[in-house]
């Protein structure tokens, strides 16, 4: 299996694995999304190593950093699984890339999420589309996606799932292949690696 990994991530697609983890085109799109901040509040839920964090900071948020475990120095050692220690409309931008994938519970952290979210705010997240056109390619060789994914991976996303998850959201993705990796709307759900979510909330929700 680890020869099966390396294998894939020498392929010549945007799979948003190894080196590629912080630029993919996922994640590039999701930030094309992200206003000026200006002194606005943001939270990066699964910070890591702070990449994200740091350009949100860039961008003139005062950010909160969490993650399961202390790998960013700033980072707030917070489990997502969990209610979120934060007041009700607290942020104006929450940053989610790969970590839905990781809970329990996905429908309850999206529960705190719009709770945390102020009104006007954006919530961004990222996460791999396991109904992209190589999964079902691998099933012929006994293969799922639980299979190649990250070992921590509890959920293995499809269009419909997303559309359930985010009735209201933009739903996104991109062309992954050699250097023709564009942003796409439609058929998403079979071409494109990753999902990216733009979630807006009204004034008035």
């Amino acid at each position: 299996m680890d020869k099966l990994n390396i294998l894939l991530k020498r392929l010549p697609v945007d799979l948003g694995q190894g080196n590629l983890r912080t630029t993919t085109k996922g994640k590039l799109i999701a930030m094309n999304y992200v206003p000026m901040g200006q002194g606005k509040r943001a939270l990066d839920i699964g910070c890591r190593e702070g990449d994200q964090s740091k350009w949100l900071e860039s961008k003139g948020y005062i950010v909160t950093s969490i993650d399961i475990e202390k790998v960013y120095e700033k980072a707030e050692v917070v489990d997502a699984n969990n209610p979120l220690p934060f007041s009700d409309a607290s942020f104006d931008l929450i940053w989610c890339s790969e970590v839905i994938e990781h809970l329990e519970d996905p429908k309850a952290f999206l529960k705190e999420v719009d709770r945390i979210q102020a009104p006007g705010g954006r919530f961004l997240l990222t996460t791999p589309n396991s109904s992209f056109w190589l999964y079902p390619l691998l099933r012929i060789f006994g293969l799922r996606p639980s299979d190649v994914q990250h070992p921590g991976h509890l959920h293995f996303f499809n269009l419909n799932d997303m559309r359930t998850l985010f009735p209201t959201a933009k739903i996104e993705g991109f062309f992954p292949y050699l250097i023709l990796r564009y942003r796409i709307s439609r058929f998403v759900g079979s071409i494109s690696p990753t999902f990216v979510v733009c979630k807006e909330k009204t004034k008035t929700d």
